[in-house]
């Protein structure tokens, strides 16, 4: 079988989905789980964007050593500059220059002739293999530019020194058909085609992104850019679960294979789900709640008879936790600690006794506690971070035709204790309107999301907000059988981030 590249995108490409923001440490740790993941290309940013992003990379260059680190860069000299300090510290670096290639980028976006661009990105890939061996180019707008001055582009950036060409489908137009031509076109029409590997980057406004991505490596593409949960720009990336487990399922048809670790996937989503804030839908392919679940009864039976029959895929081999440990509030530490290591968790002993203690506290309040439940707790607890302000009690009164009213107790940084209270619409607005008259930040609520983690009447109900201040975005996350507690310790997650975010400008 020929080896398909998988280049992520997440920390890049995905990071720039709206509303999407990741800090350095939440940067690091999903680098490393796509290191668990099996990644060959980790595109770690854009370090010439912003100092964060620059300080992003570099962080990740120097402590991930089997991918190789990918930076982005503008097609100029400052940009690439830029791209390999942040890099150079990587095992296996490379620059990805980029430069928009199509007549409608050109006429109206950058105002240059082809001459123009030819000689640019030549020039731009020959600065970045002056510092080292691997250059990607990518000629923006590939599926929306004239086939023939696609051919001569990639022939001279090759010929510069590029090892890699990717074909970005950037607005999503293509139809599978068509860009399996346009791959097909080049690896036949550019002379050196052979001497670089072809790769693709397709976007998902029309729903097609891993449909044109799989055609294109049918047609000799053999690195693919993709993103987990298909995060990304407007309408997204090509999903990397999709085409990792299309590619392992019908390796009958295609006849490629990757170097994934396929059971690291589902935990990688939940990961990316859980510090980008950007939930899963349920009928989300491989990694969605309803993916492996069946509720017609012939389905159900085919299923108790034979998996094969109405599964195409074993939910393990994706990482699905199939638990037959139930866990209540007689169970020990021992036993808690087993079920996390069989869902893939490994905490350190201060990590572990935190997380411990919050399931007793949900222990005592449900009959069972669920694989989800557990998975909920672990993301809670192992991103929660240094508290400005630590939400102490909460108590709101609520009914028809009473004002709802919220009594809130926080306690500062160094130990004084804030009480207020306030009224509002609903509960939750009066428990947010307390906490604001307290921590005096201004901030506007931009998204608030409810979703239940689990069924049934105990359900822990796990609520998404986003909050915004001077133009940047913050998410907080909160769980607890108590939707009104699991907002305010949402809220409470989003400020302390929008506060801890302030310290480190101001330091």
């Amino acid at each position: 079988m020929d080896r398909i590249i998988i280049f992520d995108t997440t920390l890049r490409d995905g990071e720039q989905a709206a509303g999407g923001m990741l800090n350095v440490d939440e940067k690091l740790e999903i680098a490393r789980q796509l290191e668990k993941l099996g990644v060959d290309v980790i595109e770690a940013g854009f370090p010439v964007s912003s100092p964060g992003d620059f300080e992003a990379v570099k962080t990740i260059a120097s402590a991930i050593r089997q991918p190789v680190i990918c930076a982005l860069s503008h097609a100029n000299p400052k940009a690439i500059d830029s791209a390999w300090e942040a890099v150079r510290a990587a095992e296996n670096p490379r620059i990805h220059v980029f430069l928009s290639a199509s007549e409608i980028h050109l006429s109206y976006q950058l105002k240059k002739t082809r001459d123009e661009i030819l000689g640019l990105a030549r020039d731009m890939v020959a600065r970045a293999k002056s510092y080292l061996d691997d250059v990607e180019f990518s000629p923006m707008d590939a599926s929306r530019t004239d086939p023939s001055f696609l051919h001569t582009i990639i022939e001279a950036v090759i010929e510069a020194g590029a090892t890699t060409v990717n074909i970005p489908d950037t607005v999503g137009y293509a139809i599978p058909d068509e860009f399996g031509s346009l791959i097909e076109g080049i690896v036949t029409n550019v002379p050196n085609a052979h001497k670089a590997i072809i790769s693709v980057h397709c976007h998902n406004d029309l729903g097609l992104a891993v449909a044109n991505s799989l055609e294109a490596l049918r047609r000799g593409a053999r690195q693919v850019e993709c993103t987990i949960n298909g995060i990304g720009e407007r309408a997204g990336n090509a999903s990397l679960e999709e085409i990792v487990m299309a590619l392992k399922t019908r390796k009958d048809l295609l006849n490629l294979e990757t170097g994934i670790d396929t059971r690291q996937i589902y935990k990688t989503s939940r990961l990316v789900s859980e510090l980008t804030g950007f939930v899963v839908q349920p009928n989300k392919a491989i990694v969605g709640a309803n993916a492996f679940r069946h509720q017609s009864g012939i389905h159900q039976d085919g299923i108790i008879k034979k998996a094969i029959t109405y599964e195409i895929m074993d939910p393990r081999e994706v990482g699905v936790p199939a638990s037959s440990l139930v866990l209540g509030k007689l169970s020990g530490r021992h036993a808690f600690k087993e079920r996390l290591a069989e869902l893939g968790y490994t905490l350190g002993d201060e990590d572990l006794d935190r997380t411990f203690q919050a399931f007793k506290e949900l222990a005592d309040k449900k009959k069972e506690v669920t694989d989800r439940d557990i998975e909920t707790l672990v993301a809670q607890e192992m991103h929660a971070i240094s508290e400005t302000f630590h939400l102490d009690q909460v108590q709101v009164s609520c009914g028809m035709n009473t004002l709802a009213s919220a009594a809130v107790r926080l306690i500062d940084s160094e130990g004084r204790v804030l009480t207020d209270a306030a009224v509002g619409t609903g509960p939750v607005d009066a428990v947010y309107k307390v906490i604001n008259r307290i921590v005096s930040v201004p901030n506007k609520l931009t998204e608030f999301t409810v979703n239940s983690v689990t069924e049934g009447i105990d359900a822990v109900g796990e609520v998404l907000i986003r909050i915004e201040s001077d133009g940047v975005s913050y998410t907080g996350r909160g769980a607890d059988t108590d939707i009104i507690m699991a907002s305010a310790k949402a809220y409470m997650n989003a400020v302390n981030r929008l506060l801890a975010s302030r310290g480190k400008k101001t330091e």
